[in-house]
């Protein structure tokens, strides 16, 4: 209950995340079939990246920041296969403002879909609940994250859609609860796509994460990681990863074009090592 992600609003992890998460909407949308996000940890949906949390830690300049302007040796253009994040970004005013997942997904919606959005802060539920007020595609549910999948998983009316799982890993057993999270959603809406955000610190508690994972028997699971740098400092956020259950046909070259396009901008000291490899296939 002590996270609050205004103070990472636009960073570097929130890039890749919302990157990826475009195109793994963009598939969906590509079939005229209604569809339904759930959104299991929404934030408030909006961020003002000039307010005082987002100065504080300045975390959005070594992210969004360098992509809006371009910041790359003379003025290349971004490449063609980010056009589709800078566009949002843009239409939300980036880097002035932004968007957390719940905006930017329901500005992706067409009149047949829906989002389905949980929250457990108290503050930041109610600014997502006026946010979307005016919005019949979106509900926002002031509930654990977790819970949500239990409460709102098979969507009504709705036979396929996207789980978005994005907790802010305050507590220890994060990965474990996480990797539960994953289970119960492709259990209980088979028509799903599952794409679940982690922290990489260090690199032995994601190994446990994963391979706890496989041992769930679920198939088709994806990792896409982005390290700025070597996974060996438990104390500081070295990179991100974002695994991807039943991912639609393609999105792993997809997702390693995205990746290798960031990766000039957002590099800091080193170049960043990406890996987009398969867990488990079908």
């Amino acid at each position: 209950m002590n996270y609050r992600h205004a103070f990472h609003a636009g960073n570097f992890a929130d890039v890749v995340k919302h990157a990826l998460l475009i195109d793994l909407l963009a598939h969906f949308k590509s079939k005229d079939a209604g569809f339904a996000v759930l959104d299991t940890h929404a934030g408030k949906g909006l961020y003002e990246l000039n307010a005082e949390e987002a100065q504080k830690t300045g975390e959005w300049r070594d992210g969004i920041g360098r992509l809006i302007p371009p910041r790359i040796a003379h003025g290349a253009a971004l490449p063609d296969v980010l056009t589709p994040y800078i566009n949002v970004m843009r239409r939300f005013g980036a880097p002035q403002s932004y968007p957390g997942s719940p905006s930017l997904i329901a500005s992706l919606l067409r009149p047949q879909d829906a989002l389905i959005c949980s929250e457990l802060h108290p503050d930041d539920a109610a600014a997502l609940a006026r946010l979307f007020r005016s919005n019949r595609q979106v509900s926002v549910h002031h509930l654990d994250g977790y819970r949500a999948v239990k409460a709102f998983l098979p969507p009504r009316l709705i036979g396929r859609g996207l789980v978005l799982i994005d907790p802010p890993f305050e507590k220890t057993n994060e990965f474990d609860r996480l990797r539960a999270a994953i289970f119960m959603a492709r259990r209980r809406f088979p028509a799903s796509v599952v794409a679940a955000w982690y922290p990489i610190k260090h690199r032995a508690p994601v190994r446990e994460f994963q391979d706890m994972l496989i041992e769930t028997g679920l198939k088709k699971l994806l990792t896409c990681e982005f390290l700025l740098n070597p996974p060996t400092d438990p104390t500081r956020l070295n990179g991100c990863g974002l695994l991807v259950a039943n991912p639609h046909y393609r999105f792993d070259e997809n997702a390693r074009h995205i990746l290798e396009a960031l990766a000039p901008y957002l590099q800091q000291e080193v170049p960043p090592e990406i890996s987009v490899r398969w867990l488990v296939e079908a």
